[in-house]
């Protein structure tokens, strides 16, 4: 069937009425849905109500607490690298196509993550538990 006969078959026609009526149909349910529950839900904030709640427990302490760097650190470090990586996998899928020019500059860029994998170790940034020994050094050092 051509292109031409689908659209002279009337019945081919009221399929994309009855698609947009379906659509515009399901947006209104689901804008009613989600207004309708906003404008019309209860609203009794109580003290009770507001307080912060976790996993059960009433909370202890406040909760702005100050988090060691560490955390920060780690993450940031296994963010770099992660994402870094994961560019080594588009390159091995289409590796046999690229050649020798394209391992030479992959072998570089394995580099530059390696020496930077490296300074972050030797500046103490993986350790997670340092001995008191180890940051008297450093501190000595600085």
């Amino acid at each position: 069937m051509t292109w031409d006969e689908l659209l002279a078959n009337p019945l081919y026609q009221y399929f994309f009425v009855l698609l947009f009526a379906v659509f515009g149909l399901l947006f209104v349910v689901a804008n009613v849905a989600i207004v309708g529950k906003l404008l019309f839900r209860p609203s009794n904030p109580e003290p009770s109500k507001l307080t912060t709640y976790e996993c059960g427990e009433p909370t202890i302490g406040t909760g702005w607490v100050r988090f060691d760097i560490r955390f920060y650190t780690v993450a940031l470090l296994f963010i770099i690298f992660d994402v870094e990586i994961v560019f080594l996998f588009p390159w091995a899928a289409v590796y046999a196509k690229l050649g020798g020019a394209a391992f030479g500059k992959m072998l570089i860029f394995v580099v530059v993550l390696l020496v930077g994998f490296i300074n972050a170790w030797k500046k103490g940034d993986l350790d997670w538990v340092t001995s008191m020994a180890a940051q008297d050094r450093k501190h000595r050092v600085q």
